[in-house]
């Protein structure tokens, strides 16, 4: 019945090799269980409420893909959404947590709303390839000075705004450290590279005093302090929210999308004329978990690239997908692990993905000022001004404004010139 629903036999697949590429995904992603509880922590969220909120919205996004959309691509709280989540709107515009759960879950429905339509397509190939690729970079950049804050490598500075923190301190050390030790192992093609790096550093601060060991395993913490929290209203109604929501949705879109049609290339499931087979239920899928996530108390939760690491391994499959979700059940057990890791262990974890992020900008097109100007814009106004729904509309408008500057005005579609009109809208009325 396994392999006939999932048609494993014209995948040329088994149900063994699933498991094992579901594996393979769960190491390259688990990362993730010990750096989001601890980016939710920093919003106000009770830690051992976000690890299980984590655990959970991991489980249930992969179920959902792996049923519901039959793909090998694992789900859980997205790296850069989450950063906006803690660090734009509630840290940047002062939003109780609960509001910005309201707008993760207000962003989920309007996903699903236009998952069931042709809209989805019109908004993903209306957006220019530039400006998907520098929002990408661009919150790669911003979780960069992130890892380099938590690292303590860069620390605020009265006269320089931010300045070199000091090498010495040893948790500066172990975190340089960590980082140079993760780079490696993933250079060496090791997938769970960054969980060893992170394990390692965590391990290495406990006889120095800077790790405090609170046991391996143990009964899951209460989601009481996060479950069902979210404040609705006050996404709808405060100054500012509005867009908050559309930011959410936006970025979740490029996101899944940008991911479902690499994994699904890389899986040899996309079809000859470059559609993908199964994208509106993927995209529904991804809205169900947008959906759950915020209800249980964590960020949006998006494919993961770290996907293409079990399809390497041989996962063709939903299989593969709902493999993944068994693994992050069974992770629940180990919060006392995850949750004495400390923050200078997590934060070279960032800084790494944020150069695998970074590789993005590589494939702009540098001859075209008009097109690599904006995206520059985009990915530098990110970090710089620690905003990212700051920077994906100043992307916009610049450029709108050099393809009217060059008379290129045909190359603007509606989409964009709606996206930089609610930019500017949103600057005028909030900037």
């Amino acid at each position: 019945m396994v392999e006939r629903y999932f048609g494993l036999a014209a995948l040329g697949s088994t149900p063994r090799r699933e498991g094992l590429a579901g594996l393979a995904t769960f190491m390259t992603m688990a990362y993730i269980i010990v750096v989001n509880p601890a980016m939710m922590a920093d919003a106000g969220i009770d830690a051992g409420a976000a690890f299980v909120a984590t655990c959970l919205s991991a489980a249930i996004g992969s179920a959902l893909m792996g049923f519901w959309a039959r793909m090998p691509v694992a789900m859980a709280p997205g790296m850069g959404l989450n950063a906006y989540f803690a660090y734009t709107v509630v840290a940047g515009m002062g939003m109780p947590w609960q509001v910005a759960l309201g707008a993760v879950f207000l962003s989920g429905l309007l996903f699903f709303l236009v998952s069931l339509t042709r809209f989805r397509e019109w908004l993903i190939v209306a957006i220019p390839l530039s400006m998907k690729l520098g929002i990408g970079a661009g919150i790669g950049l911003f979780l960069g000075l992130l890892g380099l804050r938590g690292m303590g490598i860069v620390v605020d500075s009265p006269a320089t705004l931010v300045t070199l923190g000091s090498l010495s301190a040893p948790a500066t050390l172990l975190s340089c450290l960590g980082f140079l030790l993760m780079a490696g192992l993933v250079a060496r093609g090791i997938s769970a590279g960054i969980v060893i790096g992170i394990l390692v550093v965590a391990a290495l601060g406990i006889p120095l005093g800077l790790t405090e060991l609170r046991g391996i395993v143990a009964w899951p913490p209460s989601l009481a302090p996060s479950f069902f929290q979210l404040d609705i209203w006050g996404a709808l109604t405060l100054p500012g929210m509005p867009a908050v929501v559309f930011t959410f949705f936006l970025l979740t879109l490029l996101d899944d999308a940008g991911t479902l049609i690499a994994t699904t290339h890389r899986a040899g499931l996309m079809r000859p004329d470059g559609t993908v087979p199964g994208l509106g239920r993927a995209l529904q899928a991804n809205s169900g978990g947008a959906v759950i996530g915020a209800v249980l108390g964590t960020s949006t939760a998006v494919p993961y690239i770290e996907s293409a690491a079990g399809i390497q391994a041989g996962g063709r499959s939903g299989l593969t997908a709902l493999a993944v979700a068994a693994l992050f059940l069974l992770a629940l057990f180990f919060a006392p692990l995850a949750t004495s890791i400390p923050a200078f262990a997590t934060a070279p974890a960032l800084l790494l993905v944020a150069g695998m992020m970074a590789q993005s900008l590589r494939d702009l097109d540098w001859d075209d000022i008009t097109e690599y100007l904006p995206a520059m814009i985009t990915a530098l106004a990110m970090p710089f001004t620690f905003s990212i729904s700051t920077g994906v509309g100043l992307g916009f408008i610049v450029y709108v404004v050099l393809k009217l500057a060059t008379g290129r005005v045909a190359q603007v579609n509606g989409a964009v010139w709606v996206l930089a009109a609610l930019s500017l809208l949103e600057f005028a009325l909030h900037g």
